[in-house]
């Protein structure tokens, strides 16, 4: 007898030979060999799974959160385009699309039209802000120019001012153009109030392109500001009587900067150097005054996001604000009991974020950040819950909305990666962790208070791992430290630094105020010195070598896979992000790099490293191709000129090949060059017959800074400006497509031979 509930042998016969019945039936039948063949059943399970996974993510609710998602591609498919789209054509088909989408709502292929539509509204959304704001661009420097117009901004920065003019009036030698606004720098303590009508003369210059293929575009961000050049003033500035008044925005804009030079005369009275700077940052946004060793090690520590105004200061405003009014409506006994003062608190939060948010000069970082609590605090009032992907989504869809540019910032994608990581992790990672609250073992950690610091760890953690992919592309660095700096670091500045400033703001105005912007140094102190210590340990700097778009494409979905899928779809994800990291780090780097006046040229010789040619010294742009390619050194470095020799005719430097690169900087040594280097870089018209490879004045002006690969014996090509591209914050030059993308050595012509007889041989002829 076989005991109850234990699974019985199968009988067997004669030679091991199966009783017949004894064998379950499983429909299939053994193979001629006598094994019976295992695993046919696998694939059909796994697929089934897959099913149910794909069914669970396309359930109710699941849809909403990749929306944003597809309206930021069709932003990103804006900004891939090769010219400006045209606006009616786009707003159609976006309109016709969703109108398609709504038709088949009830049917099963609604989830692919609503994306589709989403792609297409993003698309057009860009277009038309493109257009509303569309205005003249500098095309090439002017170098005396009088301008009047009326002070909209002004930066005070740690060497220089800076102030962005409205022109009214614009007068230039030999040119007629018009520019509506320009940004210009003067000597410190110079610049004059914002609304004030001013008379200058300045030299303009075209705004800066990218410093290399695939470096940020700043003539991009400077044309959605408004901006059409940048250069200095020259001379003294002459304040006038303004022919009219300016207009609201700007008195508006005069009475918010009055406000900031006051919290910041407030806070000079009683801090100074890099805590002044810092305390005036963290409450108005200005933060280039900030000394650039505290800023660097700021960066390499991963405490700079503290520094930019976003989505970690308005939660602090918010929540101190939040928790402080319920307080003390809570004391109230009838208000308590009888009235929403959960409700109340969220209203008063909302304000004080408006507030700040103005205060703050409301950039596109801070629009984000005010959205999203927006959203949090709205939620609340309506009894809703505050954090969800759903929250998140409407908040992007807004920001994307208001200001289509900001998908291609930095600040944004950091941002929305960092909340997007905290999301998931509050939605699915928090109830697991735990889970089990009464546990003893749970509750002990929880009382001292183990609970809040591993909440802390994993949120730092989670949120330095979804940014890391844009901290790599766009500063080519990561920060291993990043999580001990912010354990270190922000406790203090959640609960002293940013509490102690909103109550200085507040007893400002009683002349009470003089404590807490010492109180607020102190922990500005602490930051500093957590700051400098994280950033001096071994490692504390995470070079990483420049890589392309598709790598970061890549990662992007790697981290929304990971970020909105709920079933274990979601490490595919995972997957992905590993097959973007591979793909980056294996991404070639180009053995010669040309500035984009001609000026600069690095050459990677045999040590792997770049030899700089230069005639001038452009340290902003040898920091950013030292950055690109993970190279330690600093732009003062004595071994940036290793091999490279120079006179005053050039300079000349070997490859890894040992062929040389000629850079021209007069032209009598072209002839030289061309007959003995293999590629001559030189700002001047190169002659037509050069024997050498040539980088001239002419493919400098129409395709911008190069970066050149070597193929073969020669150069892929890689221009700022790609073949066929004009957008309007980067027109095309005329001619600008008769470069291909290569470089290839020219053939020599064949020589004529001489016909004409030897003596000796028409003597024997005769």
């Amino acid at each position: 007898m076989a005991e109850p509930g234990r699974p019985q042998r199968a009988s067997q016969g004669i030679a091991g030979a199966p009783i017949a019945g004894t064998w379950p039936t499983t429909g299939r039948t053994a193979s001629a060999g006598g094994f019976a063949p295992t695993g046919f059943g696998v694939w059909p399970a796994a697929v089934g799974r897959l099913r149910e996974w794909a069914k669970a993510e396309a359930g109710a609710g699941r849809l909403f959160p990749w929306v944003p998602t597809a309206f930021g591609c069709g932003i990103a498919l804006y900004f891939a385009a090769d010219h400006e789209p045209v606006l009616w054509v786009a707003a159609a088909t976006a309109v016709a699309l969703a109108l398609g989408a709504v038709l088949l709502r009830r049917s099963r292929w609604f989830a692919p039209a609503i994306m589709i539509a989403a792609v297409a509204a993003g698309f057009a959304m860009a277009t038309w802000k493109t257009a509303r704001i569309a205005h003249t661009v500098l095309a090439r420097p002017l170098y005396s120019v009088t301008l009047s117009g009326f002070v909209e901004t002004r930066d005070i920065r740690e060497r220089t001012d800076r102030f962005v003019l409205r022109v009214t009036a614009m007068e230039a030698q030999r040119s007629d153009v018009k520019l509506d606004r320009v940004r210009l720098s003067v000597r410190k303590g110079t610049a004059p109030d914002v609304g004030s009508f001013v008379q200058l003369k300045a030299r303009l210059m075209p705004p800066l392109s990218p410093l290399r293929p695939g470096s940020y575009d700043f003539s991009r961000d400077m044309f959605f500001q408004g901006i059409g050049a940048s250069g200095f003033v020259m001379g003294a500035i002459a304040s006038v009587t303004p022919p009219d008044a300016g207009g609201l925005r700007l008195r508006y804009a005069a009475v918010m900067q009055g406000l900031r030079d006051a919290i910041d005369a407030r806070i000079r009275a009683t801090l100074d150097g890099d805590n002044r700077a810092i305390a005036t940052a963290l409450l108005t946004g200005r933060r280039d005054a900030i000394t650039t060793p505290v800023n660097d090690a700021m960066f390499i520590s991963g405490l700079g996001h503290v520094l930019s105004i976003s989505g970690y200061h308005m939660a602090v405003v918010a929540g101190v604000v939040f928790f402080a009014v319920r307080a003390l409506l809570a004391l109230i006994p009838g208000l308590a009991v009888g009235f929403p003062i959960k409700k109340w608190s969220a209203a008063a939060a909302l304000v004080a974020s408006a507030f700040y948010l103005l205060l703050s000069g409301a950039e596109v970082a801070t629009q984000r950040s005010f959205f999203m609590t927006a959203v949090v605090l709205i939620a609340v009032m309506v009894d809703r819950r505050a954090i969800t992907f759903r929250t998140l989504a409407v908040a992007a869809l807004i920001v994307l909305a208001v200001a289509p540019e900001a998908l291609v910032h930095p600040s944004f994608q950091m941002s929305f990666a960092a909340t997007l990581g905290l999301v998931a992790l509050v939605q699915i990672g928090m109830p697991n962790l735990f889970a089990s609250p009464d546990h003893s073992t749970t509750a002990r950690i929880a009382l001292w208070g183990g609970r809040e610091i591993a909440m802390l760890f994993m949120a730092s953690m989670i949120a330095g791992l979804a940014t890391t992919p844009y901290a790599a592309f766009h500063f080519h660095r990561v920060t291993p430290y990043g999580v001990l700096a912010n354990l270190g670091a922000m406790p203090v500045v959640s609960a002293l630094v940013m509490p102690a400033g909103l109550l200085g703001l507040l007893a400002a105005p009683f002349g009470l105020d003089g404590v807490f912007w010492w109180l607020m140094g102190i922990g500005i102190d602490w930051m500093i010195a957590v700051t400098r210590w994280v950033a001096a340990l071994p490692g504390a700097i995470g070079r990483l070598p420049a890589f392309g778009m598709a790598p970061l494409i890549a990662a992007s979905l790697g981290l929304v896979l990971m970020g909105l899928l709920r079933t274990p779809l979601r490490w595919s994800g995972a997957f992905v992000l590993a097959a973007a990291t591979i793909w980056g780090l294996s991404v070639r780097q180009p053995d010669i790099l040309i500035a984009g006046d001609g000026q600069n040229v690095a050459v990677r010789g045999r040590d792997g490293q770049l030899h700089l040619m230069r005639t001038n010294k452009d340290n902003f742009l040898l920091k950013e191709w030292l950055a690109a390619d993970a190279d330690p050194r600093d732009a003062a470095s004595a071994s940036l000129g290793d091999g490279v020799s120079c006179d005053e005719s050039g300079c000349v430097t070997p490859l890894a090949d040992g062929r040389m690169v000629a850079q021209a900087l007069r032209i009598d040594a072209l002839a030289d060059d061309c007959s003995r280097a293999a590629l001559v870089v030189t700002a001047r018209p190169a002659p037509p017959d050069c024997a050498a490879m040539v980088v001239d004045r002419s493919r400098l002006a129409r395709q911008g800074a190069l970066a050149l690969t070597q193929r073969g014996d020669g150069f892929a090509v890689q221009g700022v400006r790609a073949r066929g591209a004009n957008r309007p914050w980067s027109p095309a030059a005329a001619g600008a497509d008769d470069f291909d993308g290569s470089l290839a050595p020219k053939t020599a012509a064949p020589r004529s031979k001489d016909a004409t007889p030897s003596e000796a041989d028409q003597q024997a002829e005769d």
